[in-house]
């Protein structure tokens, strides 16, 4: 009978008792498990996507033509900046630096060739190109014996300035700032979530158990991700999400189980039976909510894109893996530990955490007091500020960051700016790709020539350094590129303006009916603006009605998944309105110590969608379900939503703490992109944990009284809970009158 019984039970019950009546079988199965996925990830190697998987509007069009082209590698390119440090360039003084510079640069291992000095249109500046020896890809981590030399010459020829500039040079010292960057903000993230979660817990132990199930999470999808880059391509930012992602979810899902468990235990509950009842609340409230997060990062697979999809391969496989560790692992840790997992106490901390829950209730209940009260002006004035504050997400503009946009806090950096001033040509250019058979490569070759020949004279097209257009002739001569500079930044409007002008009129008349494509910079924002304009509406509308179907199968209620898609839509609304406010606007730059891009980065609008969307419904999953097992109990509306939000206010919040300082820590890096997911995720995490939980959707619940629970008859809950479940419209609650 009593298997029977079991049997009847959910199976994140079944898990969880197994684990807790089993523990050193389940830790050692866990080991095994994160040990197997992590060495045989590696073991298989990364498969990285190519430019075809990447391959994106016309812009992708152009890079799949180069690369079947199958153009050697050009060898790397590093420079030797020569300018005066005020006034006119002293132009005998900068051949004598160059010449010195040529002769030590010749004795320099991995140094192929050294060119002929460049003087510029202007005579502002002698530029000494330099040919690296080696693997193009690599030549960043030889460039220390170049700019020794650089040094050298500076010191004997100190009236002029003489830098090190050009892609390897700036691939150093960019990779040099960014890993000390990334390091610091590693470094720092874990001991501030240990911390937070010290003072959540008041105890070491318990505070050690979220953390230590994330990492292990993160470790397992690390390998298990890398074995998926055999079916779908990975890419260099992948790893990054997932631990981003894991240490979220990770921490999130660990923090309900234990806080749910030692408030069982608190009420006298046995180690194995609160673990149960954790298992049967917060393990179904987990799974639900890792549920809600896979699908909304599968909607990512819709943009048909290989970044988004790689992306969305490693954000399911962490937290499908969190997820297998709370409903595993984590019971047969709790049980192990048992009353161990409250030690050892931190002084101060732990009796101020004993006494919280008291206190935190009545701070909650203050809180609520306004939804409970007056329920409709409330849920007015709330959702119309959210409303507010999204507006400005109407404005928003899409862009890639440029190199305009990396940090000048590099010498490199700064002698890129002047080498830009000084060679246009050597900044921003677009890419025409001809794509023929090899008998017609004199006549593509010509049209190509009159193509550059009818930019001459053009103000947004910049005139080549060198005799001649800038043409490359693939060795089977079937693909042909042409290279043509414009003067602008990528991001300008006339950088812009000039790419129109060359897609739309001088391509056309110049090649005519040949197979051609535009690429470059500039081609790629536009293209990728748009490429995300058009799939956001379609991953956005599949990931809201799988939410949809999935909430309302759940909670049993149309009305609870329709609040929920809601809620969520204000909060990623207010979130894109606040990234315009801060990234669009002119206030922020020096507050956060950023050079405003007057855009948001093109990828962040649908990655920001589903990732909040995800780890929203998260709380919301987590405090409606704390609702739904009042009215389930037979508590009234009003009283469950108090009880439900209260109950669960100190652990949402602390979940929320977490994940805004991790995020906001990412947000102190210094590239552009990571400054706007940071704070666009620490945003909106906080607004979520606060004016969506604790104002809007009590306002929203206690207005709508029972009718928060209707759903079609197919829909109604059987058996013991059927009462309480099953509602007709709405109707009075007259036993609450007068009580708030």
């Amino acid at each position: 009978m009593a298997g029977g019984m079991m049997s009847k039970r959910p199976v994140t019950v079944r898990m969880a008792r197994w684990s807790a009546e089993h523990p050193w079988r389940a830790i050692a199965l866990w080991v095994v498990f994160v040990a197997v996925c992590f060495v045989g990830g590696n073991a298989a190697g990364l498969k990285e996507a190519t430019a075809q998987d990447d391959a994106i509007g016309e812009a992708g069009r152009a890079y799949v033509m180069i690369e079947e082209g199958g153009f050697a590698d050009e060898p790397a390119v590093d420079n030797v900046l020569i300018t005066a440090r005020s006034g006119k360039l002293d132009t005998a003084a900068a051949e004598r630096a160059a010449a010195d510079a040529t002769t030590k640069l010749r004795t320099v291992t991995g140094v192929a060739e050294v060119g002929k000095p460049i003087p510029a249109n202007d005579g502002s500046a002698l530029l000494l190109p330099i040919t690296m020896a080696g693997d193009p890809e690599t030549a960043s981590d030889r460039v220390e014996p170049l700019r020794t030399v650089t040094a050298e010459v500076q010191q004997a020829h100190p009236e002029l300035r003489v830098e090190q500039v050009g892609g390897p040079s700036i691939n150093k010292a960019l990779d040099d700032t960014l890993g000390d960057n990334f390091k610091r903000a590693e470094i720092l993230s874990l001991p501030v979530t240990l911390a937070i979660l010290i003072l959540v817990f008041g105890a070491l132990i318990a505070a050690g158990v979220p953390v230590l199930l994330a990492l292990s999470s993160v470790a397992a999808a690390m390998g298990l991700s890398t074995l998926a880059s055999h079916l779908i391509p990975s890419t260099d930012v992948t790893s990054s999400v997932i631990l981003l992602i894991g240490m979220a979810v990770g921490v999130d899902y660990s923090l309900f189980y234990v806080r749910r468990e030692r408030e069982e235990r608190a009420k006298g509950r046995g180690h194995v039976d609160a673990v149960e009842i954790a298992a049967e609340t917060s393990g179904h409230a987990v799974v639900v909510s890792g549920t809600a997060v896979v699908i909304a990062m599968a909607g990512l697979f819709l943009a048909g894109d290989s970044t988004f999809s790689s992306l969305a391969v490693g954000s399911i496989l962490v937290v499908a893996v969190a997820v297998l560790g709370s409903l595993t692992v984590l019971p047969a840790i709790l049980a192990k530990l048992g009353r161990w997992v409250d030690r050892p106490r931190v002084p101060f901390v732990w009796r101020l955490t004993a006494r919280n829950s008291g206190s935190g209730s009545r701070f909650w209940r203050a809180v609520l007091h306004p939804a409970l009260r007056w329920p409709a002006a409330t849920l007015v004035v709330s959702v119309l500020a959210l409303l507010a504050l999204a507006a400005p997400a109407l404005g928003m503009n899409l862009k890639f960051p440029g190199t305009e946009d990396l940090p000048r806090t590099t010498p490199a950096m700064q002698a890129y700016d002047r080498l830009t001033a000084s060679y246009p040509s050597n900044g921003t250019t677009h890419l025409v790709a001809v794509q023929a058979p090899a008998a017609q490569a004199a006549e593509v070759k010509a049209a190509l020539t009159k193509l550059a020949a009818s930019t001459e004279g053009n103000r947004l097209f910049a005139a080549p350094e060198q005799t001649g257009p800038d043409i490359e002739v693939s060795p089977d001569k079937t693909v042909t590129v042409l290279d043509l500079a414009t003067p602008f930044t990528s991001r300008s409007d006339e950088a812009t303006d000039s790419l129109h002008q060359l897609r739309t009129t001088l391509a056309p008349t110049a090649l005519g009916s040949l197979d051609y494509a535009v690429g470059g910079d500039v081609a790629n924002n536009e293209d990728y603006a748009k490429h995300i304009w058009r799939t956001l509406p379609i991953v956005a509308g599949v990931v809201l009605l799988l939410t949809f179907l999935m909430m309302a199968w759940t909670f049993r209620s149309v009305v609870v998944a329709a609040t929920s898609i809601l809620l969520n839509l204000l909060s990623v609304g207010a979130a894109y309105g606040l990234l315009v406010l801060v990234f669009q606007g002119s206030w922020a730059p020096d507050l956060l110590n950023f050079t405003s891009m007057d855009a948001i980065v093109s990828w962040l609008p649908l990655f920001l969608f589903v990732v909040l969307f995800g780890l929203s419904m998260d709380y919301h999953v987590f405090v409606v379900s704390r609702i739904r097992e009042a009215v389930l109990r037979g508590v009234p509306t009003r009283e469950a939503v108090a009880e439900g939000i209260t109950g669960s206010a100190g652990t949402v919040s602390s979940a929320a703490l977490v994940m805004v300082a991790v995020f906001s820590i990412f947000a102190t890096l210094s590239t552009i992109d990571m400054k706007q997911l940071g704070i666009g995720l620490a945003a909106a995490i906080l607004l979520d944990a606060t004016i969506i939980r604790a104002v809007v959707l009590p306002s929203a619940m206690t207005l709508l009284g029972r009718a928060n629970w209707w759903a079609p008859r197919f829909m109604r809950p059987r058996g013991r809970h059927a009462a309480t479940a099953v509602v007709t419209p709405p109707a009075p609650e007259p036993e609450l009158a007068g009580r708030h």
